[in-house]
């Protein structure tokens, strides 16, 4: 596998673990006796911390991507192992 591939591969799942990791850890204004602004949402964040984020997202992107080329490299998960059809009619 090229190196091109790996770091776009590892782009796509670094924007995915930034998504998936987004709500975790965030707290409201209510949750945490702050007085909130008028015209404020009720769900907006306090505590948003976008460098604690992308660190988090960083080390999640780096293990699923090393898993991904690995399984590559290896063959541990191939498409015969996904064909669940094939599984029930056994």
């Amino acid at each position: 596998m090229e190196w091109t591939s790996v770091l776009a591969i590892y782009a796509l799942v670094w924007v995915m673990s930034a998504f998936v990791l987004l709500p975790f850890g965030v707290k409201t204004h209510d949750e945490i006796g702050l007085e909130k602004i008028p015209g404020q949402a009720d769900s907006a964040p306090a505590n948003f911390k976008p460098g604690r984020l992308a660190i988090r997202a960083t080390i999640l992107a780096v293990v699923l991507t090393t898993l991904y080329v690995l399984n590559f490299v290896y063959g541990w998960i191939g498409v015969d192992s996904l064909n669940f059809m094939k599984l029930l009619s056994s």
